[in-house]
């Protein structure tokens, strides 16, 4: 199974490409960001956005893309950016009939590190090992889309297809 992971943001939007299969070690197919300059005028960072995300997804074309959840603790200015990030990310998965899922940052640490509570060097550390990797992806948002993608590969994989497959059918019927 191919995964796209993205972990969302305005100014610098992490993706990844890993690919998988229960017993088998991932593998990463391709890591980067998707950069929108904050002198932009906010609706043309959101376009740049979803022009960079979906040239990701046709160059790739993943079966599923994994999302890192929206977290808002105390800067609501800031979520508002990375909802609007989720929201283009879920769009292109449904422009492309393709499933996405939406994973916690404490989700995401538990599945790689153990613990939901792990820091960003953690993550990156536990990605390179996971992935036979020199050292962590970088920036950390490039780390992190990849811990989302190994997430869905892990957590989501086997036990959603049957699902994903399901509600596919489903859409097509309507």
């Amino acid at each position: 199974m191919r995964v796209m992971g993205v972990d969302p943001g305005l100014t610098r939007c992490g993706v990844a490409v890993v690919e998988g299969r229960p017993g088998v070690r991932p593998t990463l197919v391709a890591v980067g960001v998707v950069r929108t300059s904050p002198e932009l005028p906010h609706e043309f960072r959101l376009l740049r956005l979803e022009e960079g995300l979906t040239a990701w997804y046709d160059r790739y074309r993943p079966g599923t893309i994994s999302i890192e959840r929206v977290f808002a603790q105390h800067n609501l200015h800031s979520v508002t950016g990375v909802a609007q990030a989720v929201g283009i990310a879920m769009l292109i998965g449904a422009r492309h009939d393709t499933p996405v899922e939406l994973h916690s940052p404490s989700e995401a640490k538990a599945a790689i590190t153990g613990s939901g509570q792990a820091d960003k060097k953690q993550v990156g550390a536990m990605v390179a090992r996971i992935l036979g990797l020199d050292g962590p992806p970088r920036p950390v948002d490039a780390a992190d889309a990849v811990a989302l993608a190994v997430t869905q590969l892990w957590r989501g994989g086997v036990e959603n297809r049957y699902a994903q497959v399901a509600a596919a059918a489903r859409r097509r019927a309507s």
